[in-house]
């Protein structure tokens, strides 16, 4: 009896102490948007969207565990719904989308608090530049759709220097300033959905 009781507390202690198991989740681009702004002639921003990308990432609901965040965005679908403007942003002055088609980010490590992931911090690649962020994140919770897929809520901030990148053309304005500020905000709303377990 004391031997068994030795080897159901193992098993216990065993169980209790086994790694909560990530399941991999895909973007969802029916119900996600990548969002950009940027400062205009010194007095306002535009706003624009990459209206073509994928991504993956494992996370446990349980644990909320985050891990292996990968997003990749094709430089070639911004829109500003201003066709000359996306011309020229698509051009070698900007993104030089026919040189470097995609952007990508790929975490590296995740900040929690209070169990919740708050920060991602990895490496963003834009026109063939690679540089560390970190990315703020807010977890919106998980729910079972109609059709019965398991999906995930979620945002996803950060704000960058354009200029880090390559990203230097510019204009100066005869009033003072410049065109197009070194700024810009990105943020990613939308949904993921269980596509299994992670590897």
């Amino acid at each position: 009896m004391h031997i068994q009781r030795i080897a159901t507390s193992v098993l216990l202690s065993t169980l209790l102490a086994a790694p909560a198991w990530a399941e991999k989740f895909t973007i969802d681009p029916a119900h996600t948007t990548v969002i950009f702004k940027v400062q205009h002639m010194m007095i306002s921003k535009v706003k624009g969207t990459f209206d073509k990308f994928e991504g993956t990432f494992d996370f446990d609901e349980k644990s909320q565990k985050l891990d292996n965040v990968v997003v990749t965005i094709q430089a070639n679908s911004i829109n500003t719904n201003q066709v000359d403007r996306d011309k020229h942003l698509k051009s070698p002055d900007f993104l030089d989308a026919a040189k470097f088609p995609t952007i990508q980010f790929k975490s590296t490590k995740t900040e929690y608090e209070n169990s919740k992931p708050e920060k991602v911090q990895g490496k963003l690649t834009v026109h063939g530049v690679t540089k560390d962020v970190t990315m703020d994140v807010d977890y919106n919770g998980a729910v079972t759709d109609p059709q019965g897929k398991r999906r995930v809520g979620f945002e996803i901030e950060t704000k960058l220097n354009r200029k880090d990148y390559g990203l230097v053309w510019n204009k100066a304005m005869e009033t003072g300033g410049v065109l197009v500020g070194d700024t810009v905000d990105v943020e990613i709303q939308g949904e993921a959905i269980l596509a299994g377990k992670a590897k």
